[in-house]
C-alpha cells in the first residue's frame, strides 16, 4: 500500500543504496519516491518484467520463485538494518507482486496497463485474506506475503478476461 516513509523524529530512515540488499530491497531506488512509493516501484518493475516474459513459462517461474524467496531475506534484512518493519519504500515486494499478475500472460499495452492497474488496486485495497495476513505475519515474509497475494487476485482477474494463455 502506498503510504509515507515511516521514520523516527519526522525524518525517514535513509537505506544504503550501496548496500546491494538495500538497493533491491528500495527497488533500485524506486522506492524513496516521496509519494506513492508502491506505484513507482511497480513502474520499476515493468522493464524486469518486460525481461522476464520473453523467458519460457518454465524460466519465469523460476525466476519468480527466486525473487521471492531472495526477496524474503533481503526484505528482512533491510526492514532489520533501518529499524522499521515493512518500510514504505521497500517495494521488492511490489516487483514480485507484478511479476505474479503476469505468470503466462502475454504482453501487450492492454494486458500491461490492466495488469498494472489490478495489481496496484488490490496491493491498496488489500481485501480479505491480504489485509488480515499484511497485519498477522511479520518479517521478510510479512512484507513479501500481502503483494504475492495481490497478484495473485490481479492474475485471476487476467485470467477470467482471457489474458492468461497457459
Amino acid at each position: 500500500m502506498d503510504q509515507p516513509n515511516p521514520g523516527q523524529s519526522g525524518a525517514a530512515p535513509r537505506p544504503d543504496l550501496g548496500n546491494p540488499l538495500h538497493l533491491l530491497a528500495f527497488g533500485f531506488g524506486s522506492g524513496l519516491a516521496p509519494k506513492a512509493p508502491g506505484t513507482f516501484g511497480t513502474l520499476a518493475a515493468i522493464p524486469l518484467l518486460l525481461l522476464l516474459s520473453l523467458l519460457p513459462l518454465s524460466g519465469y517461474l523460476l525466476a519468480l520463485a527466486l525473487s521471492f524467496a531472495l526477496g524474503i531475506w533481503f526484505c528482512e534484512r533491510t526492514s532489520r538494518d533501518l529499524g522499521v518493519h515493512d518500510h514504505g519504500g521497500i517495494v521488492w515486494d511490489e516487483f514480485v507482486g507484478l511479476f505474479v499478475t503476469f505468470i503466462a500472460v502475454p504482453i501487450s499495452w492492454q494486458s500491461l496497463l490492466l495488469g498494472f492497474v489490478l495489481f496496484r488496486l488490490f496491493d491498496i485495497l488489500k481485501p480479505w485474506p491480504i489485509g488480515w495476513l499484511d497485519r498477522q505475519v511479520q518479517g521478510g515474509l510479512g512484507i513479501m506475503l500481502d503483494d504475492l497475494l495481490a497478484g495473485v487476485y490481479a492474475w485471476l482477474i487476467l485470467l477470467l478476461l482471457g489474458f492468461v494463455h497457459l
